[in-house]
């Protein structure tokens, strides 16, 4: 629209008025042609590769500066999430399949475009730093740790900090006005959350902390996009699920909407990968099956004596905990259950409790007989007190005859377990280590510290002081016995001692439960032992993930051990019989089997394995069978199975099908376009087997950000060293991004190319739509004429095609093979247009009134 002194223009970005005396008029190609005005193949061929550079990252990330080789699934996560904007899913991959880049595929190219710009990860606090330190080593991503102490009205923390990665425990708390500057401050473009199942809500007891604070903000308008992972995402309530998927979109979602509507909805918010149906580029499973060893060992006499008096003071404790009122009982059964734990763990772990609690009832004791003889010392002789000092003596007296009863239990529970000098299940362990892992890294898992104190000292005893570490909530590990007979206790850093792991520089490592979680361990280690088995299944599924996931280039192997005298492997042995009935049936009811083995888990609460194990010493063995069923008669029953089946069967996710759509285009394709801008810059860069290195040109230097020169700088991801993120390059680099600026902008429609056989015309899709705001704003797609019928080709094969092509400048002497071709191309742009316009349907763009546009033709031409 012609204003006069300016002009309303729609560019790709938007429609905007600009002075007339800013704008420079092009020729289109068809122009061009028909004037016989032809660019320079150098720069028309670098126009075309920026474009499909751009065309190809922005709509699957390739092109990020990652570290790591990036997979198909990720890449189709990524494709997925940036199609629309804003960016609205609950991403339920298995556990394993690389969340973390995920997260960094789809958080690149909107900050690199600048679509992103506030940032905020929440996670547990104990994967805080993780989230910080790998979303910096493979993205390049800076995110600040949300510290309390520095959020004060005068430090105005959510206004300085842009990117922000905090822990949801420590957030969710409104402490110190804590939520009013969090609510005041600018709204954020995205909000991660990681194991987003803690943002739980039930019907009867309400929303938890969490789920109230993102609510809240969602409310108020401050969350733009927002993606929630969960490898759980259903916990075996339709309340609690669909009040999650509410987060993602309340219009959509929410326990109280029609459940078909919703969940005909569902693939357009939830995706699930699983680890069955994900490959690498060509096609090759990532994970093969786990292979299971159950081993087997024998208590000694001593360790059998201590579990025979260990179950008569369970036995006496119930029996005492039935008499007692509904809190009293609730009370003392925690305690016998924690205690039956310890027990299965090993006698080092409950031994510790057992003198600590005898210490406790001993003080408690102590206490109440200095309590009553101080208030006999008080009688005034009156009647009435008199009848009350005989109501209250009684009653400390039964108390006190109470603990003396525990006490002398206690005692004798303590003395059988110290005559436990050898525990039989450690020194399996070793045996299990020579005898099946022999040269081999192992991770070994314990639920306890005290167990893992024993294994920790039998490592070192047999392969050396310096051949293990372990990690565990604090870092601490107190009664280490160590090769030399001394008794100390030891400290060790969780990442250090990871690292070391990783590295080889320690054979085995040693963790419990919560020094396990969300560390990955399976660089050089695909051997794992369950030193005692938890009570509740999926701890053992978790165990496994720490080695079995991305990166694990080895079928994971473990070892299992247990007793089977004791009631716990026989209630294991059954609920191993169970889940594969389970397994069976989701199979029978699925077209492509796949281990759902951890949403089913996911489905059943603790409190049900904790009544489990603890009731079945009282079982009837004759009908325990019957028995045992009973009690598992809602786990991973008909309705559990039904669900998780409506889950999948309405979730978005990727399969081998989907493979030939995801481009294997990667950093080296970026090369040969950058080595061609160096030198149209009249830079010759010094290649080596390090990289790069090469003064940047004059006219990319317009940014502090831009150094006057770069050194080894590489096209690959396989970088080592401190400095290893800063010389990769990539999309969202600087000089990358300056270098596609420039072509982007190079007048170039037209080109007589002599390495050429055919014509090959380039065009883009665009939304006519302008108020979109999602992050694929033009998809590139070329058409070649060849001899049969012309060949559509996409993007990343367009950008394949102009790397192998030797693009020589033209001048004036280049003339078309023959005088038709001119003609020719000028015919095949309106067949390339007709082509492209009757496969915008096939290619789901995500744009409401698609329309296409020539962006360049290159021709054949005779030297």
């Amino acid at each position: 629209m012609d204003n006069g002194l300016t002009l309303v223009i729609r560019f790709v970005h938007g429609i905007e008025e600009v002075p007339v005396s800013s704008i420079e008029d092009r020729l289109s190609p068809e122009d061009a042609l028909t004037s016989g005005e032809f660019s320079s193949g150098t720069e028309t061929i670098s126009r075309i590769q920026a474009s499909a550079i751009t065309s190809l990252n922005d709509s699957w990330g390739v092109f990020s500066r990652s570290r790591i080789s990036l997979l198909p699934h990720q890449l189709w996560v990524c494709h997925r999430a940036l199609r629309k904007w804003p960016v609205r899913l609950m991403i339920a991959d298995d556990v394993g399949l690389g969340k973390t880049v995920e997260a960094g595929l789809i958080l690149w190219p909107l900050i690199s475009r600048g679509t992103a710009r506030r940032i905020l990860i929440l996670t547990p606090a104990s994967l805080v730093e993780q989230w910080q330190y790998r979303m910096r080593q493979m993205f390049d991503i800076r995110l600040s740790i949300y510290q309390p102490d520095l959020d004060s009205g005068k430090r105005d923390f959510w206004n300085i900090h842009q990117q922000v990665v905090a822990s949801l425990p420590t957030l969710r708390l409104d402490r110190n006005d804590r939520h009013e500057r969090l609510l005041d401050a600018p709204a954020w473009d995205m909000v991660i959350v990681d194991e987003a199942h803690h943002l739980h809500a039930d019907e009867a007891t309400g929303k938890t902390l969490g789920f109230q604070l993102i609510e809240k903000m969602q409310k108020m308008g401050k969350i733009t996009s927002c993606v929630l992972f969960t490898a759980t995402p259903h916990r075996g309530k339709d309340f609690g699920f669909w009040s999650l998927m509410s987060l993602v979109d309340d219009d959509t979602f929410g326990p109280s909407k029609p459940r078909t509507s919703m969940l005909s909805k569902l693939p357009n918010r939830l995706i699930r990968n699983c680890k069955q149906k994900v490959v690498d580029m060509q096609g090759a499973p990532l994970f093969q099956p786990i292979l299971q060893f159950p081993e087997t060992f024998e208590y000694s006499p001593e360790e059998t004596q201590f579990y025979e008096t260990m179950t008569a003071f369970i036995s006496s404790g119930k029996a005492y905990a039935s008499t007692l009122s509904s809190q009293g009982r609730g009370q003392v059964m925690l305690v016998l259950i924690a205690l039956q734990k310890l027990a299965s763990s090993s006698v080092a772990a409950v031994r510790g409790a057992l003198r600590t609690r005898l210490a406790r009832i001993q003080d408690r004791a102590s206490n109440l007989r200095m309590e009553a003889d101080e208030f006999v010392r008080e009688d005034d002789g009156t009647d009435d007190n008199d009848i009350l000092k005989r109501w209250i003596l009684d009653d400390q007296k039964n108390s006190l005859k109470l603990m003396e009863d525990e006490i002398l239990h206690l005692n004798r529970l303590i003395e059988a377990a110290e005559h436990v000098v050898v525990e039989s299940r450690i020194q399996r362990v070793i045996e299990i280590i020579e005898e099946r892992f022999a040269d081999e890294s192992v991770l070994l898992f314990t639920e306890y510290k005290a167990t893992q104190a024993l294994v920790l000292s039998a490592l070192m005893k047999r392969f050396g002081e310096k051949s293990v570490g372990f990690i565990n909530g604090d870092g601490r590990l107190r009664e280490v016995l160590f090769p030399d007979g001394k008794i100390n206790s030891l400290s060790m850093a969780r990442d250090l001692t990871g690292d070391a792991f990783n590295s080889g520089a320690i054979r085995f490592l040693v963790s419990t439960e919560a020094g396990g979680e969300g560390i990955d361990l399976q660089v050089r280690c695909h051997s794992l032992i369950h030193v005692d088995l938890p009570w509740n299944p999926m701890r053992l599924h978790q165990r496994v993930g720490r080695v079995n996931r991305f990166g694990q280039r080895h079928q994971v192997q473990v070892a299992s051990l247990r007793n089977p005298d004791t009631v716990e492997s026989l209630i294991w042995s059954k609920l191993e019989e169970k889940l594969n009935n389970i397994m069976r049936a989701l199979g029978a009811a699925m077209d492509e089997p796949e281990d759902l083995l951890q949403l089913v888990l996911g489905m059943t609460e603790q409190k049900v394995f904790d009544e489990l194990f603890q009731e079945a010493k009282d079982a009837p063995r004759e009908g325990f069978d019957k028995w045992f069923d009973q009690k598992t008669q809602n786990f991973g029953g008909a309705e559990a199975i039904d669900t998780v089946i409506s889950l999948l069967g309405h979730a978005d996710g990727f399969d081998l099908s989907g493979l030939k759509n995801v481009p294997t285009a990667d950093l080296p394709d970026l090369e040969p376009f950058f080595l061609s801008m160096l030198k149209q810059n009249g830079r010759r860069p010094e290649v080596t087997s390090e990289g790069l290195t090469f003064l940047t040109p004059d006219a990319w230097r317009n940014s502090p950000a831009i150094l006057r020169k770069y050194e080894r700088s590489v096209f690959r991801r396989d970088v080592e060293g401190k400095d290893a993120q800063a010389r990769i390059l990539g999309v969202g680099h600087p000089v990358i991004d300056q270098a596609l600026r420039q072509a982007k902008g190079f007048p170039a429609k037209v080109a007589l190319v002599p390495a050429l056989n055919n014509v090959l015309a380039v065009f883009e899709v665009f939304d006519r739509v302008t108020t979109g705001q999602g992050q694929v704003k033009r998809v590139l797609i070329g058409v070649e004429d060849s001899p049969l019928k012309p060949a559509l080709l996409n993007d990343s094969e367009v950008l394949s095609f102009l790397n192998s092509l030797e693009a020589r400048s033209t001048d004036s002497a280049v003339q078309p093979t023959e005088s038709a071709a001119i003609d020719q191309a000028h015919h095949f742009i309106q067949i390339g247009l007709d082509l492209v316009r009757s496969h915008i349907a096939a290619m789901k763009l995500p744009f409401d009134a698609p329309e296409v546009e020539c962006l360049a033709v290159l021709v054949p031409a005779a030297p």
